[in-house]
């Protein structure tokens, strides 16, 4: 069994200020629209839109639509976006699939809060593109080909984490494409195809990254792995990842906590039902604050060396869905909840 504490205060008020944390968000956001890591940083793609669902859990939808639109005027022809960039200019000329499709996810995310069709109907043509580059780089086993390389090679490795997270760009564009009235029976099958790839095919994933806590639970985060199976990959996983009391390991075999994959961790269990040890994760996080009320990166133990000391925007940010998830700010709160996609099947 899962170790956790034997007494869990729920605490009545928000342990975090969401509006200040967003509004941060927002001070780093350039006049384009784009979101960079932290002052003077790059911007890729899905940290970008990571960024912006922490604008929308906030209440800065004008300054989410702006994020959006950057990212549709960054788009190539074929639906891919570039890794990186910096300012104006383009930083990494690779075009990753898991990057250029995880816009699907933020604006599902946006519409479930806003309920704004005319701006989801207005950025359609975005996550089609975006889509339509996701099926030219399935595998026949299902599974995802990572990238595109800058010469204009495809890559034939797959990530777990990437195809995981691609799967959710494609639950979430299929949800997309049912408020705006469109029909995409060819997504639905490729995301059927992935999924059981992700539950029962693990072999084809063969770019390896056990080491990483996300390989661990994006498979359950994504939903392909639900019930009594993520329970059990979750308890596996459990005490080569979790330093119970602080948080998560990013890689099982270094010193290092990460906020953001503590956060996602609470989103994970949020989504597989188990609150009780999200709450007791998320009472973990909130101990690891700069004076403003944002949060660290990540910190080495035994010693609390916090590294880097950079403030993240996209760490920030999953911090912001994580209370959303536990505390149900918005409707958004459900999005990666398992019972509410096996709700959205039925619809």
């Amino acid at each position: 069994m899962i170790p956790i504490s034997p007494v869990l205060v729920r605490r009545q008020d928000l342990p975090i200020d969401i509006m200040r944390i967003a509004g941060w968000i927002a001070d780093l956001q350039l006049d384009s629209g784009q979101i960079p890591w932290s002052s003077g940083g790059k911007t890729d793609p899905w940290d970008h839109v990571e960024a912006t669902m922490g604008l929308v859990v906030g209440g800065l939808y004008s300054r989410a639509r702006r994020a959006f639109r950057w990212l549709a005027s960054e788009q190539l022809p074929d639906g891919s976006l570039y890794c990186a960039y910096r300012n104006r200019q383009v930083e990494d000329y690779t075009r990753d699939v898991n990057m250029s499709s995880y816009v699907a996810v933020g604006l599902y995310h946006y519409y479930l809060v806003t309920g704004d069709l005319e701006f989801t109907a207005a950025m359609w043509p975005t996550i089609e593109l975006a889509m339509d580059f996701v099926l030219k780089m399935q595998a026949p086993g299902g599974e995802i080909h990572w990238a595109v390389s800058p010469q204009g090679k495809r890559d034939p490795m797959a990530l777990l984490t990437g195809s995981s997270s691609i799967l959710m760009s494609l639950k979430c564009a299929l949800a997309l494409a049912q408020a705006v009235g469109k029909k995409k029976p060819q997504w639905k099958a490729a995301a059927q195809r992935l999924a059981e790839a992700i539950a029962r095919r693990p072999h084809l994933f063969n770019m390896t990254k056990a080491r990483f806590a996300m390989d661990w639970f994006y498979p359950v985060l994504c939903g392909a792995v639900e019930g009594a199976a993520a329970q059990r990959r979750i308890e596996q996983g459990w005490k080569k990842f979790v330093v119970q009391n602080l948080g998560v390991k990013c890689v099982s075999d270094r010193p290092w906590v990460t906020i953001a994959e503590s956060a996602e961790l609470v989103l994970t269990l949020a989504a597989m039902g188990n609150r009780l040890l999200a709450h007791i994760v998320f009472d973990w996080i909130c101990a690891h604050r700069f004076g403003d009320g944002t949060f660290w990166c990540g910190f080495t133990y035994p010693d609390m060396t916090l590294w880097p000391e950079e403030k993240l925007t996209w760490t920030n940010a999953v911090v912001l869905m994580a209370a959303d998830a536990l505390f149900e700010l918005t409707p958004a709160g459900r999005l990666f909840n398992h019972d509410f996609w096996r709700w959205e099947k039925t619809c």
